[in-house]
């Protein structure tokens, strides 16, 4: 009979425990009425919320996160503000995971339409009938750019705009406007008004002495041509600044 000699520090196996995967679900394996695409398209685009909106538009999620999750971190970052939301870029998109080129290319969009759906809206009255009228229209048009824009109205007799044009766009804190682009452009749509305007990234509504010196050279130009400058707007987030209303003009 052959001796059997067992080691006194053996130990049993324990046994092997199979954990359960549990799989995050995706937006697509919810339930239909939790799902934002199919809950706009049977209640109406109202009854979504900001997060759901952003969500069909992102579309697909990531392995861990749905387009949902993606979503409300998106906004949260933005502090559930749209103008905040506006202000984002492909590069501050694209840092968060989930959202490639494609996606921020396509939430840029959907943005951008937005906006010049709220512009559309704003020019179907195409006269200018007072300068917090149209400084409005402008604010919502600049003050969301980082950098300083140069824009220009073209006005008839009569007031009522026959073209718009940005001039230029420059850097945070100037921008360069070439006087014989802005009267050409008057010339070609027989204009004999301007209303010229450019934002302050910085937010202050104080105007410098360039853009005082900018104001009195087209004022100088426009004479020969009889064509009159009738403000200057200096626009930001919070406010506007007249040069007429200043008593500059």
């Amino acid at each position: 009979m052959q001796a059997v000699f067992v080691n006194p520090a053996y130990r049993e196996p324990a046994p092997v425990r199979h954990l359960k995967v549990l799989r995050r679900r995706r937006m697509k394996e919810w339930p239909e009425d939790d799902r934002p695409r199919e809950k706009m398209l049977a209640t109406g685009a109202a009854s979504v919320s900001l997060a759901e909106l952003l969500a069909i538009i992102i579309n697909t999620g990531t392995r861990d996160q749905s387009a949902l999750d993606l979503a409300r971190e998106v906004l949260a970052y933005c502090g559930n503000n749209l103008r905040e939301l506006g202000r984002l870029n492909i590069r501050q998109l694209r840092s968060f995971p989930g959202i490639g080129l494609k996606k921020a290319a396509t939430i840029l969009a959907a943005l951008e339409l937005c906006r010049r759906r709220q512009q559309s809206q704003q020019r179907e009255q195409r006269e200018v009938t007072s300068i917090p009228e149209i400084a409005d229209y402008f604010r919502s048009l600049l003050s969301e750019h980082a950098c300083e824009r140069f824009f220009v109205l073209y006005l008839n007799h009569a007031n009522k705009v026959v073209h718009e044009a940005c001039i230029s766009s420059g850097g945070i804190t100037s921008t360069t406007v070439d006087p014989r682009i802005v009267f050409g452009i008057a010339l070609e749509h027989r204009a004999t008004r301007l209303l010229l305007c450019h934002n302050h990234p910085s937010g202050t509504l104080r105007p410098s002495k360039a853009d005082m010196s900018t104001t009195r050279r087209f004022q100088e130009i426009g004479r020969l041509f009889d064509i009159e400058v009738l403000d200057h707007l200096i626009v930001t987030e919070s406010g506007y600044h007249s040069l007429r209303e200043d008593g500059a003009l």
